[in-house]
């Protein structure tokens, strides 16, 4: 009530405008003031046991939905990219380096006091690795994490016959070496899916194989990976679990991740597929925050040059990502479309500087040795999915043919909910309610216009 006289106070003295947006801004300017004071006094001061109920949800969702984190569109990290974004592209683009843009407009992840501690920390993990694959715990966990049904889930996204919602186009940008055109979409449940083409010129699909697999070198050119680690593997099958660790900005908490993956050969195309996995000879903890729904899987194959000169040598990568990384997606949609571009054009100066390293003779790490072993597959097996599949083709819609008009209302309403909620409360409860109700009166509100 206090608020509302102070303002019909202020609209009786019958003063010019300009003296109304003067008063209203000395009147608002303290009470903003106070908030963001309130919000980073909130957020250090934040008790453990905030935490407590949500890490025993996520504990629970991680040992029943190994294999449904794949075939479910939407993953488990996000976050990411994807601030993933979203896009370090996980383990192929990575985690969504373009996620690294996200970081500084997520206020749901801040936390005043950073993990620098964690790298400096010893991480000691079990080496359980096998040829047999089976006399371990772990290396039965390996033969089952990544299976036929995430290559059939893959390639049903690849030719867009996965039956989810219709993919809405958002890039198409190009250097003189490289082009790359991204999308998203937004399914009933879970967080927003990306998919992506990039294609590199005068690269080999197998290079790039191996420069997405090699946790060694991307310590080199992806500065948010500060922790890289294989808990166990099988040389028959090729298939890996890796231990992430990525680095974000000191208002915000590390993210952990769990990783399994495998690649299916067909001729010279490549089916990677790499999804969180439940683990448990990595235990659980506080901090870093773990990332449990995380799916970031891609397609590699040899194109023709956009020199028009008929020769393939040119690369073709269609990624698909989506994570969950505890962001408002609302709030992480913004921030990937804001620094997607600026986040994938630093991946081909890895790409390059990889090139230039396997010429020189240097030896092969470990994980570049392992993407080289793959499960062959036939193309009419290929064939055979895409004709059994029941599910019916997914859209693809430019964003030019969405009126822009429409959008702003819904912004609006999604910014004032982002304010609202980082005023009022840090829970995920409460932002769950104000989004909610923010995208409610968007809808009508474009409805009406």
């Amino acid at each position: 009530m206090a608020v509302v006289s102070a303002l019909l106070e202020i609209l009786e003295r019958s003063p010019t405008i300009g003296d109304v947006f003067v008063e209203l801004m000395v009147f608002f300017g303290p009470l903003w003031i106070a908030v963001l004071v309130g919000l980073v006094v909130g957020w250090s001061w934040k008790p453990k046991w905030a935490n407590l109920g949500r890490d025993k949800l996520a504990s629970s969702i991680s040992t029943s939905s190994s294999s449904s984190s794949s075939s479910s569109s939407s993953s488990s990290s996000p976050s990411s990219f994807f601030p993933a974004l979203i896009l370090s592209l996980s383990s192929g683009f990575g985690s969504m380096s373009s996620l690294s843009s996200l970081k500084s407009q997520l206020p749901s992840c801040i936390s005043w006091i950073s993990d620098d501690s964690l790298e400096k920390e010893t991480f000691s993990l079990p080496s359980t690795t096998n040829p047999d694959c089976g006399s371990s715990q772990l290396e039965r966990e390996t033969s089952v994490v990544v299976t036929g049904e995430d290559l059939e889930h893959l390639s049903q996204l690849v030719e867009v016959k996965d039956g989810g919602p219709a993919w809405i186009h958002m890039m198409d940008r190009s250097t003189p070496t490289m082009s790359y055109q991204a999308w998203r979409r937004d399914p009933e449940t879970g967080p927003p899916e990306y998919r992506s083409r990039t294609v590199f010129e005068d690269a080999t699909p197998e290079m790039v194989r191996d420069f997405f697999w090699d946790d060694e070198f991307r310590s080199k050119w992806d500065d948010m990976l500060i922790y890289s680690a294989t808990v166990d593997e099988c040389s028959t099958t090729g298939t890996m679990i890796v231990h992430w660790i990525r680095k974000f900005p000191f208002f915000c908490s590390d993210r952990e991740y769990i990783i399994g993956r495998r690649i299916w050969q067909s001729g010279r195309s490549y089916y990677c597929v790499t999804k969180g996995v439940p683990c448990s000879s990595v235990p659980r903890r506080n901090k870093p925050r773990r990332v449990d729904l995380y799916y970031s899987s891609w397609f590699i194959r040899a194109v023709e040059s956009k020199r028009g000169d008929g020769q393939m040598t040119a690369c073709e990568v269609l990624l698909f990502h989506h994570e969950d990384m505890g962001i408002p997606w609302e709030i992480a949609k913004l921030g990937v479309r804001q620094g997607m571009w600026g986040a994938v054009k630093k991946i081909e100066p890895g790409l390059r500087a990889y090139q230039k390293d396997r010429a020189s003779g240097s030896p092969l790490s470990h994980c570049a040795f392992m993407a080289q072993m793959n499960t062959k597959i036939n193309p009419e097996y290929l064939r055979s999915l895409e004709t059994t599949s029941d599910s019916p083709e997914a859209e693809i819609i430019n964003s030019s043919d969405k009126p822009l008009g429409r959008s702003i209302p819904k912004l609006l309403f999604i910014g004032g909910a982002v304010a609202l909620a980082c005023t009022l409360d840090q829970g995920l409860l409460t932002k769950a309610v104000i989004f909610g109700v923010a995208r409610r009166f968007a809808k009508i509100g474009s409805r009406r216009l």
